[in-house]
């Protein structure tokens, strides 16, 4: 098996001031408890293609309420290998839990962004059936796959990133 990528925790300032975006003012040593229990994502078994991110606080969500979730990590790999994100198989098939963006990509070149490369999860409780969904501080909630892609013959691009959503097709216009 290959080995192309490392997974790392972003810095606590980079985690502090992108938990206060998302969750509002809340008080450092709080942050710094988050923070300092933050596991680095792994696999189940050895014939887990998912390494599994664990929520960093215990997450609620019911019927049709979402949550963006800063993981407080980030990932470092070899080019031309992307990681695909998830909602864990068992939280979708029972809840109907649903990443908004269907499929979390993340680069080898955001790991260089000025935001330290943070991999963000929005999750929404899509259920159909009025389940509330409850995920412990330290549970697994989505799962990364690293893949490899290959690139078209004629390609020329020579960009560099600097930035998350939506920072790769600003540089085309």
């Amino acid at each position: 098996m290959r080995r192309i990528a490392k997974f790392h925790r972003v810095s606590f300032e980079r985690f502090k001031e992108d938990w206060r975006d998302t969750f509002g003012e809340t008080p450092e040593e709080k942050i710094r408890e988050i923070y300092q229990g933050i596991t680095l994502p792994q696999r189940a078994t050895a014939g887990s293609a998912g390494y599994d991110f664990f929520a960093p606080v215990e997450i609620t969500l019911g019927p049709g309420e979402m949550v963006k979730i800063p993981t407080g990590i980030r990932v470092e790999m070899e080019r031309e290998w992307v990681l695909q994100c998830y909602p864990r198989s068992g939280l979708g098939f029972k809840y109907r839990l649903q990443m908004n963006n269907t499929v979390g990509i993340i680069d080898s070149d955001y790991f260089y962004s000025d935001n330290e490369g943070h991999i963000f999860a929005r999750l929404t409780n899509d259920t159909k059936e009025g389940k509330t969904v409850k995920i412990p501080a330290g549970t697994g909630f989505m799962q990364g796959i690293f893949m490899e892609y290959g690139i078209t013959v004629d390609d020329q691009v020579t960009q560099v990133r600097n930035g998350g959503l939506g920072s790769t097709t600003k540089q085309m216009r």
